[in-house]
Order: C-alpha cells, then structure tokens, then sequence
C-alpha cells in the first residue's frame, strides 16, 4: 500500500522524482564540486520568501537526513519591514514545506524606501550584512543564499553591458567584514525555469518580492526598467537563435584566456597586457 504523505512529504518526493535530475542533481553536483559544506559546518540557510529560497531550504532539509558527515542547519529570515500580508505568506509557507525559520525584524525598507538613485542595491547590501550578523550570532560558519544559475548569467552579460567590466558569481566567498564567515550559493547549478515548474507542480505560491514597492504595485514599472530585466529579455530573444546560450555564458567563467585580454584586475590591483608584452620582449621572445 503506498504511504500517504502530507504536503511536506509531497514537496520533497518531486524533489526526489521529477526533479531529481534539474534539480536534486545539480544542487548535490555543486556543493561537492566547490565543496560548499564540510564536516561540523553550522550554516545558516537565509529564507526571504521567494521561490528560490525556500526551494533551497527544503533541499537542505533533505540533504541534512541522508548526510554522511554531521552538519548544523539554522533557518533564518529576516523582515526587513514587511507588511503583513507577506509576512503571513512567509509564515504559511514554511509550515507548508516543514521548515523552523526564525524570524528576525530589521528596519531596512524604512531606510531604503526614500533613497534616490539604486534602492533595490542598497537595500541587498544592507541584508546582506544583517544576516551575515545574526548567523554569527546563531554560532554559524557559513551563510547560504538561494542565487541560481540564471542570476551567474545575468551577472555577468549584465556587468558587461551595462558596467563595462567582466564580473562573475563565486559559488562560495568569504567574507570581508565578517571574520571567520563564508557565503555559498548551493543553486549555481539549477536553472530558474526548472524552480518555476517544481514551485507550481507543487501548487505553491511564494512571494516575489516583499519590499514597500511591491505592496505599493511601484515594482512593476521598475523592474521592466531596471538592467536585469533588461538583460533576461535579451538573453530570451538570443537564445531563440542559440539555445545552448545560457550553458555558453556559464562557461565563459572558467574558459577566461586573460592572454586575450588588454587588462583585468587581480586583488583589486589593475594589469596591462603591455607588461607581459614589456616582459616578452625583453626575453626575446616573439
């Protein structure tokens, strides 16, 4: 007879049958290839509401059962000035797919919410930082985000077109203002549209965005404006003409020939191609 699961028992079995292979896969893939977790890591899994973080909390529910080495998991969200209606979905949510977050309150949409210029990057700054403190404060080593592959993607055509400089997504950082604490991006590996169809396999509906412009309808206008949305719709139209376009750019991260390259920065510190060319000449060669 099979066993009746509730919805978290749900959830997690299309993680470990339909999904397995676009999702559960690549998310194992990466932690082992950038070594994301080591034996007695206490990680704090950061939960914001979306569709991706909660899909990366879930996944590291399942992950803890079967490990072969001990780890600590701490979910933590914080509310940052939701009102109520995203505060309550939040909440809904994490008994939906069985997972303890602990909330914890900050005032940064209050401090955002009038600032000129780039609200959205302040306000990604400013979480940032907040959570970094309140998972050393929990007594974790690591903090977990749910950035996917789509994000390394657009990060990167992103800087290019609209910064002009190559720039990537590291899988794992360590911070620099807070010692002794890592970033790691389990997802790097999982593709946004394969989240949409487990999210709505699932019949699950999480939060887009649960910042004063959302409850305010203001996201809409912005976003279409903004150079994310801006770099998802070319890179739409380009795969149309090549499909492979998103695994091409991926890879581009790790087939870098800085020998090409008349600068790039290392450390912070700017090179010139001219002083391996300087130093070619000197030895002769051609």
């Amino acid at each position: 007879m099979r066993k009746v699961l509730d919805k978290a028992g749900e959830i997690e079995r299309s993680l470990n049958t339909t999904y397995r292979p676009s999702i559960w896969t690549k998310f194992v893939k990466a932690i082992k290839e950038f070594n994301l977790i080591e034996p007695n890591d206490k990680i704090a899994v950061c939960v914001s509401g979306g569709k991706d973080s909660m899909l990366l909390a879930v996944l590291f529910k399942m992950l803890h059962k079967i490990s072969d080495f001990p780890f600590e998991i701490e979910y933590i969200s914080m509310d940052p000035g939701y009102n109520e209606k995203n505060r309550k979905k939040i909440e809904e949510n994490a008994k939906k797919i069985d997972v303890p977050i602990k909330f914890f309150e900050t005032d940064i949409f209050d401090v955002t919410v009038n600032v000129g210029g780039n609200p959205c990057y302040l306000c990604a700054r400013m979480r940032r930082g907040h959570l970094y403190a309140k998972a050393k404060e929990l007594g974790c080593n690591k903090i977990a985000l749910g950035h996917h592959k789509n994000d390394v993607i657009e990060t990167t055509l992103m800087g290019m077109l609209f910064s002009g400089q190559i720039q990537g997504m590291l899988p794992k950082l360590k911070s620099t203002n807070f010692e002794g604490m890592e970033l790691i991006r389990p997802l790097y590996y999982v593709k946004e549209d394969d989240i949409c169809r487990w999210r709505d396999k699932n019949e699950l509906d999480f939060i887009a965005c649960a910042c004063k412009f959302t409850s305010e309808n203001y996201t809409n206008e912005r976003e279409t404006n903004s150079a994310r949305y801006k770099t998802k719709s070319i890179i739409k139209d380009l795969e149309k003409q090549i499909p492979d376009i998103e695994d091409h750019i991926l890879s581009s991260l790790t087939n870098c020939q800085v020998d090409t390259m008349i600068g790039y920065k290392l450390d912070g510190v700017s090179h010139s191609f001219l002083e391996r060319f300087d130093k070619n000449d000197k030895n002769g060669s051609n």
